[in-house]
């Protein structure tokens, strides 16, 4: 006898009958893929971590208890430690210089609040997330990895906040889903000028936003673009058995379009 279908397959199932159900179109049928790709994740994510335990295996933050849910996007490629893996030299290179200040904005769960925590002992890290959904988390994340009391989880960063980086060499991490343009403006948080800068952009959902970022910090920093890879380096054994689209489902980091960072070191640190 078949398994009874869990509550989540009931969930995809109703949703990928309602787009079929529609006017045929590609449109349709690329959102029906992207549902079944994400039941798939899932299900891959759920399996790694029945498999592997709750600890990233790979990458800059390997070692790190992660027994949260991904407040969003994929779960499979952080357990592995492959998410966003173009970044891990720059992440390497921010650990390097000890900065006494980290400003992850847009934390999520806090995969990288506490990641650099747990790396960098001598920082303090502002975790800042509109959600309180993702606050919960982040302070869950910090809890399991002991560095509750230096991780301090917040809400929406203004740009009064960021007059801190005057003071002292700050790194700053930001993904905030296109919000970054009104953020990053050195015209309204001067003290920009003097932080080291890893920001996500979010050029498919507000075309223009790299030439505008890019022409902001052109005097004041030196810029370098990083776009997205796939590594398969961290899959691990069990994953010889997967079909290819599996091995390829546990490395996607569910993105629907370009997102490249910008990597923006100042000229003139305080």
């Amino acid at each position: 006898m078949a398994d009874a279908p869990t509550p989540l397959t009931r969930i995809v199932h109703d949703q990928l009958t309602a787009l079929l159900a529609a006017d045929p179109g590609p449109q349709n049928l690329n959102m029906a893929l992207r549902t079944l790709a994400k039941w798939r994740s899932t299900l891959i994510g759920t399996s790694l971590r029945a498999r592997l335990g709750p600890v990233v295996a790979a990458g800059p933050f390997r070692g790190m208890i992660y027994d949260v849910a991904a407040s969003e996007g994929s779960y499979p490629a952080r357990l592995l430690g492959c998410y966003e893996a173009s970044l891990a030299p720059v992440i390497e290179a921010a650990i390097a210089l000890a900065y006494p200040l980290v400003i992850d904005v847009g934390c999520a769960e806090g995969y990288y609040a506490v990641g650099l925590a747990r790396r960098m002992p001598q920082a303090t890290v502002w975790a800042r997330d509109a959600s309180d959904r993702a606050q919960r988390l982040c302070r869950e994340l910090s809890a399991q990895n002991g560095v509750a009391n230096r991780v301090q989880v917040g809400g929406i960063l203004t740009h009064a906040d960021l007059g801190v980086c005057a003071a002292q060499p700050t790194f700053i991490f930001c993904d905030i889903e296109a919000a970054e343009g009104e953020l990053l403006d050195p015209a309204a948080a001067p003290a920009l000028t003097r932080a080291d800068i890893l920001v996500e952009v979010h050029e498919g959902m507000k075309p223009g936003l790299m030439a505008l970022l890019t022409g902001r910090f052109a005097d004041s920093h030196q810029i370098t673009r990083i776009d997205r890879k796939l590594d398969d380096a961290a899959l691990p054994a069990m994953a010889h058995d997967w079909s290819d689209l599996d091995r390829l489902l546990a490395l996607w980091e569910w993105r629907a379009g370009p997102t490249p960072w910008l990597w923006l070191q100042t000229r003139s640190p305080p």
